[in-house]
């Protein structure tokens, strides 16, 4: 090694990791892009490796540069937590916590949010959709704080986690569908329905899948996406019916003219939570949000707001 490292040089090697250009780099880190080349050539002198594969464009990392952008995303990742210490002593938490959702989760965000910022009122959230291993790797990359997402995912296993609520599935439907006068509605009669629901490709649809075919049918919507709030408005506008969290329920309520009945055992009720990288010691806005969500029941909360919306239809 022949010389020292300089923070921005690992900011733009994070950046690069991350844009997987030059051009959008240099951008994002508000520099021209022979800058942003240069700064990454001198670190790799400086370093005495290869980080970066050279080509007509961005070609990826070398087997050292993937060790360095590992190490990048760490060094950063304690630049901030000093900072965020600092901050802390100066008059409280002032950081901005960073949380990645699976975007079936993201409606019970605000059951987290208000708690945490009940105790830490001058700090701010930054709240993305995101899909599990999304989550998984951008925590891994130290950009994010926390996730919530499904506990009995893969990529939780080896994760710090904290469970707030079991998914529970309802039938949300036209207020004039035969189904609405159920008690409880059975997994094949929903499946005869037009029905709107998330892309095959997202965790919750695969567990709807499963569930269906449990019950001996199939989930075939009429209409898919990757958005809650477009299966919310082709409920309302279209009159089309949906299977939807009750978390969903929670945080949106029962569009004008539809209803909502719980569905069937078996329910699958996956566990849905906090995920965070077992770090020792925890990082401190994480150490926060652990601290703020301790003896709270989500579940309660979302039992209770399920419960009004059955008797509202009933």
């Amino acid at each position: 090694m022949t010389g020292d490292v300089l923070i921005r040089q690992l900011e733009y090697l994070v950046a690069l990791a991350r844009e997987r250009h030059f051009g959008r780099a240099a951008r994002a880190c508000h520099v021209s892009q022979p800058a942003l080349s240069a700064a990454i050539r001198r670190l790799e002198r400086e370093l005495d490796v290869p980080i970066v594969l050279r080509g007509q464009r961005f070609g990826g990392f070398t087997p050292e540069g993937q060790r360095v952008v590992g190490w990048a995303h760490r060094i950063l990742a304690e630049r901030d937590g000093l900072r965020t210490d600092l901050d802390r002593m100066r008059g409280g938490l002032s950081a901005t916590l960073r949380i990645g959702a699976i975007p079936t989760a993201v409606p019970a965000t605000p059951l987290i949010t208000a708690r945490f910022e009940a105790a830490h009122p001058r700090a701010l959230v930054r709240i993305e959709a995101l899909s599990s291993r999304e989550i998984a790797r951008r925590l891994a990359d130290f950009e994010l704080d926390v996730g919530v997402t499904y506990l009995d995912d893969e990529s939780a296993a080896s994760m710090k986690v904290a469970q707030l609520y079991r998914e529970r599935f309802l039938l949300l439907m036209p207020d004039d569908c035969p189904l609405a006068e159920e008690a409880v509605v059975e997994w094949a009669a929903a499946a005869e329905l037009p029905l709107c629901s998330l892309t095959p490709d997202m965790r919750n649809r695969r567990i709807l899948d499963a569930a269906m075919a449990t019950a001996g049918t199939r989930l075939t919507p009429v209409v898919e996406t990757d958005n809650v709030g477009a299966i919310y408005a082709h409920v309302a506008k279209r009159g089309l019916a949906s299977i939807v969290s009750h978390a969903w329920v929670h945080a949106f309520g029962v569009p004008p003219g539809s209803r909502v009945r719980p569905l069937a055992e078996p329910n699958p009720n996956p566990p849905v939570g906090l995920v965070a990288l077992p770090r020792e010691p925890p990082s401190i806005l994480v150490a926060a949000v652990w601290a703020a969500m301790e003896g709270t029941d989500l579940s309660a909360e979302l039992e209770r707001s399920l419960a009004e919306a059955i008797d509202r239809g009933a």
